[in-house]
């Protein structure tokens, strides 16, 4: 492959054959931090030769700072024909099997080993899996997609440990890391995009009470468990967060960590047509640096959804990020 290239895309077909299909316009490549797998589409020229199956293997690699890069592996989804004789592709990584449903009782297991064990019974390759810590205690979910059974293991993972963590699939692997992990060595400022909209918010997942409660079976009484920032209960009105809690749970801990972690302005951050660096994705966290009319930002960011445009020898990228702290 010619280095003034900036990409290439090579899809294997089922008989070991490789195909190099003429890609017309540009490829997008999309991540999303939770619950969505990464997405790969582009228009090609049809060609007889070009004898692509739904299932198919793809391989998306880029031109980027001097090196090739492992972008994207995954598999054709769907395949759009039209009479102008050019072909649609959309393809996902792994993670599109994780809208698979399933029933899993289970228990004394961390979220990492519960990961590994759903790889495993769904014929899905691993890679990376971080250390989760937090051993849950017995859990049933039923008739649930695969994300939401890992999701819902990772936020009891967080509620106590305080870590966040993100699922994603690298290049053919799917992986686990904490959040923190993740930091980008790249400034995102006013100079690398064309648009941004910022915005602070405490309408959407903030509280400053969290309360929870427990049916105490041997005593039959409910437990309450509160936990509450009166100087922000003063300054934004009550916000509660209620749930109850299972057997072995450290009520008054948990009510704490939930405090902690949802007591905090909201704050996202859209940056549009951005110069684009393939290292940049869903779940990462890049630096911004942006001098606003009231205040300056300077802060570590969550890309919460990352959508990269590659066209001739151009790449762009439109980026939704969270933060400057962990925003689950």
């Amino acid at each position: 492959m010619d280095n003034d290239n900036m990409y290439e895309i090579y899809i294997f077909g089922n008989e070991g054959t490789a195909f190099q299909p003429l890609v017309k316009e540009c490829v997008t490549w999309e991540t999303i931090r939770k619950g969505s797998p990464g997405k790969l589409e582009f228009t090609a020229l049809a060609d007889s030769n070009l004898a692509v199956k739904q299932g198919n293997h793809i391989r998306f690699r880029v031109y980027e700072n001097g090196e090739w890069n492992n972008v994207f592996y995954g598999y054709v989804f769907k395949i759009t024909h039209g009479k102008d004789k050019e072909m649609k592709f959309t393809c996902y990584d792994q993670l599109r099997y994780f809208k698979n449903k399933d029933t899993y009782s289970y228990g004394n297991i961390t979220a990492a080993e519960l990961l590994m064990m759903i790889c495993d019974d769904f014929h899905v390759r691993y890679g990376d899996i971080c250390d989760t810590g937090y051993v849950i205690p017995q859990r049933l979910e039923n008739n649930k997609t695969l994300f939401d059974i890992m999701q819902n293991a990772l936020d009891l993972s967080m509620q106590y440990t305080g870590r966040v963590y993100c699922l994603y699939d690298d290049y053919g692997r799917i992986c686990l890391q904490n959040i923190a992990d993740r930091k980008v060595n790249i400034i995102l400022d006013e100079d690398t995009g064309e648009n941004y909209e910022y915005t602070e918010t405490i309408d959407s997942d903030v509280y400053n009470q969290v309360k929870l409660t427990y049916e105490n079976k041997d005593t039959g009484k409910r437990e309450v468990y509160l936990s509450r920032d009166s100087s922000h209960i003063n300054d934004w009105g009550l916000l509660q967060h209620y749930d109850t809690i299972k057997d072995g749970e450290n009520g008054a801990y948990k009510a704490d960590m939930l405090l902690k972690y949802y007591n905090k302005v909201n704050k996202t951050f859209t940056m549009k047509d951005m110069f684009g660096d393939v290292r940049v994705r869903a779940g990462t966290f890049p630096l911004v640096h942006m001098n606003l009319p009231q205040q300056d930002i300077y802060n570590f960011m969550l890309v919460e959804k990352a959508t990269h445009t590659f066209n001739e020898n151009n790449h762009k990228m439109t980026l939704t990020l969270s933060g400057g702290e962990f925003r689950e």
